[in-house]
Order: structure tokens, then C-alpha cells, then sequence
């Protein structure tokens, strides 16, 4: 179980540290220009891009099963709601608020994103047993 743990932290950090960057300019430029889905809608390919490539890392770094590809998306998927709502706590929202946030248009379409960052690794796994090595 350790080493899941261990590909989890490192698979959510490969893809946070990126996706947290891409929030800030989703968030402070592209936001106010097109509009909050809009602005969802362009940076949620280019987060599950990265989660594609991180995910296949660990994957193969430390040498993941399907169920711990799994259990390693679903710790990962942990971490990162626990992130997004400590920085929601750190930045004046409430937790009411950064749950209403999570219904909205915009904040549903992160969501299924963010599901995707957690199912990647499971999919990567699958895709390799199929011989689709992508």
C-alpha cells in the first residue's frame, strides 16, 4: 500500500503544481475576457492532458496494477479536493460557499475533470493490458 501512496502524492503533484498555475491565469485573465465556463472549458483539456502523461509515469514508475492504479486515482482524487478546499478556506470562501461554487455550470464541468484526474490511472492500466500503449 505504500507505494500506492507514495505514486498518489506523486502523480497529484505533478498535475496540482501545474493545474494550480493554470487556475491562477483561468481565474485572474481568461475569466474576465470569456467568461467563467468558457474559461473552465479551455483549461480542463490541457489539466487532463497532464494527468494523461503523470499518470502514465507512476504508473509505470511504480509498476501499478489495475485495482492499485485505482486506489492510487482515488487517493490522488483525495488530496486534491482536500487542496482545492484548504485554498478555498485560505482565500475567504467559506465551505457552504466552495461547495455552492461546485454546483454551478462552471464548477460541475471542473469537477468532471477533476473525476477524470482520477480515473486516469485506472485507464492507463486498462489501455496497456489492451496492448494500446499511447
Amino acid at each position: 500500500m505504500g507505494r500506492v501512496i507514495m505514486a498518489a502524492l506523486a502523480y497529484w503533484v505533478a498535475v496540482f503544481a501545474p493545474a494550480f498555475a493554470l487556475g491562477v491565469v483561468r481565474t485572474l485573465w481568461l475569466a474576465p475576457q470569456i467568461g467563467a465556463l468558457a474559461a473552465v472549458a479551455v483549461e480542463v483539456p490541457i489539466v487532463l492532458a497532464i494527468s494523461w502523461f503523470a499518470a502514465r509515469v507512476a504508473v509505470r514508475r511504480w509498476r501499478l496494477g489495475r485495482g492499485e492504479a485505482a486506489a492510487m486515482g482515488a487517493c490522488a482524487f483525495a488530496l486534491l479536493m482536500l487542496a482545492e478546499w484548504g485554498l478555498a478556506l485560505r482565500f475567504g470562501q467559506s465551505s457552504a460557499g466552495w461547495l455552492v461554487e461546485m454546483m454551478t455550470t462552471p464548477g460541475m464541468l471542473g469537477l468532471a475533470g477533476q473525476v477524470g484526474f482520477a480515473g486516469m490511472p485506472w485507464f492507463f492500466t486498462r489501455r496497456c493490458r489492451e496492448g494500446n500503449l499511447v
